[in-house]
C-alpha cells in the first residue's frame, strides 16, 4: 500500500507539473499567436506573419503601403510616376520623394556595375514581354534598335527640384529589378515603428525577417531550386534580422524551340543573361540593396559578381552555377544548409 501511495503521490505530482507546464507554454503561445496574411500587389504574391496584439493593422497598414509604392512606380499602370516619365521625354516630371530615391539608387547600381544593372531597359523588356501573354523572342534587327535606347546616362535627375527626364523619345524606364526592395524596407519600417520585434515577409521571392521567431530562435528560410517552379527549396539558412533576395531564371520565362527565355535581360546584348548562373541570392539587412544586387550578379556573373560584392560591406551571396555548383561568399560558409544531393559545393 505505502509502495502504491509513493507511485500515486509521484504520478500525481508529475501530472500537475505537465498541466502547468501546459497551461504556461499556453500563455505564451497565445500572447504570440501569428497573424498571417496573403495577398497579390507589386505583380507578385505577397506574404505576411507578424505576431503582436496589432498584427492586422500592421499588416492592413504594410499592404497599402506596397499599394501606393505600385501606383507610384508600375509600369503597367498608365496613371503611375513612371509611366508619366516613360510617356514624356524631353520634359522635367516632378516625382515624389519615392519614387525620386529609387531611381537615384538605379542610376547608382548602372555607374557601379558599369550599366549590367540598368534602369532604362523599358524598351527591351517591352520587347521581349517576358511575364505577358505577348512573350516572344524579337528579331534581330529589332533587339539592335532597342538597345540604342538602352542608356542609363540620358536619364536626367535635379536633386533640387526632385525631377526626372528622359532624354531621347523612346526610352522607358523600367524598376522591376529594385521597386520590390525599396517596398519591403519601406514594411519593415512599419513594423518595427509598430514595436512588433518578430515577423516574416516575402515579396515574391524577397524575403524579409524581422528579429527572431518568438521562441528564440532564428528564422529558417529556404533557398528556391532554380530548376524548379517557386516553393522548391533546395537549402536553407538560419537567419535573423536579414533579408535574402533571390535572382533566378525560374521565376518568369517562356520556352520556344526548346529554349528558355527568361526575364532577366542583358542590357549590352538584349538577350536574357548567359552568365553561367541559374540563380544569386544576396543575404543582408537592406532589401533595397539586395534587390538591385541579386540582378546584378546574375547579370555579371560569377567572377565579376564576386569582385563587386568584395567592394560592399555585410553583404553575402550565394550562386548556382548552370552545373548546380554552389558558390558561397567567405561570411556564410558552414551555414548553409544544403537540402538537396544534386548540389555540390564548389567554394568560391
Amino acid at each position: 500500500m505505502k509502495v502504491a501511495k509513493k507511485i500515486y503521490i509521484a504520478v500525481l505530482l508529475i501530472v500537475v507539473v505537465m498541466i502547468t507546464f501546459t497551461a504556461c507554454q499556453n500563455k505564451r503561445e497565445n500572447g504570440t499567436q501569428p497573424k498571417d496574411a496573403t495577398t497579390f500587389l507589386m505583380g507578385t504574391v505577397v506574404q505576411m506573419r507578424v505576431y503582436g496584439s496589432n498584427a492586422q493593422e500592421i499588416i492592413d497598414n504594410s499592404f497599402a503601403r506596397l499599394r501606393e509604392i505600385e501606383n507610384e512606380m508600375s509600369t503597367n499602370i498608365v496613371s503611375s510616376e513612371i509611366s508619366r516619365i516613360n510617356t514624356h521625354p524631353g520634359e522635367d516630371i516632378k516625382v515624389n520623394a519615392d519614387t525620386y530615391r529609387v531611381i537615384k539608387k538605379a542610376v547608382e547600381y548602372a555607374n557601379l556595375t558599369n550599366g549590367k544593372f540598368n534602369p532604362a531597359i523599358g524598351p527591351l523588356v517591352k520587347l521581349w514581354g517576358i511575364g505577358t501573354e505577348n512573350a516572344r523572342v524579337p528579331a534581330e534587327d529589332e533587339i539592335k534598335e532597342a538597345l540604342k535606347l538602352v542608356n542609363y546616362q540620358w536619364i536626367d535627375l535635379d536633386d533640387e527640384q526632385m525631377t526626372v527626364m528622359l532624354e531621347k523619345q523612346g526610352m522607358s524606364l523600367d524598376l522591376g529589378a529594385i521597386a520590390k526592395g525599396y517596398a519591403a524596407d519601406e514594411v519593415r519600417r512599419i513594423v518595427k515603428d509598430s514595436r512588433v520585434v518578430s515577423a516574416y515577409v516575402n515579396l515574391g521571392g524577397n524575403v524579409l525577417v524581422i528579429g527572431e521567431k518568438p521562441d528564440g530562435t532564428p528564422w529558417k528560410v529556404g533557398i528556391q531550386d532554380p530548376r524548379h517552379n517557386r516553393g522548391n527549396v533546395m537549402a536553407s539558412i538560419d537567419v535573423r534580422d536579414k533579408t535574402l533576395v533571390t535572382s533566378g531564371n525560374y521565376e518568369r520565362y517562356f520556352e520556344m524551340d526548346g529554349v528558355i527565355y527568361h526575364h532577366i535581360l542583358d542590357p549590352d546584348t538584349g538577350y536574357p543573361a548567359d552568365s553561367g548562373l541559374l540563380s544569386c541570392t544576396i543575404i543582408t539587412t537592406d532589401s533595397f540593396d539586395a534587390d538591385a544586387l541579386s540582378t546584378s550578379i546574375f547579370i555579371l556573373g560569377p567572377a565579376k559578381g564576386l569582385e563587386l560584392l568584395e567592394e560592399i560591406d555585410g553583404v553575402e551571396a550565394m550562386l548556382i552555377t548552370k552545373d548546380l555548383g554552389i558558390i558561397l561568399s567567405s561570411g556564410i560558409e558552414g551555414e548553409v544548409d544544403i537540402l538537396n544531393d544534386d548540389f555540390q559545393l564548389n567554394g568560391m
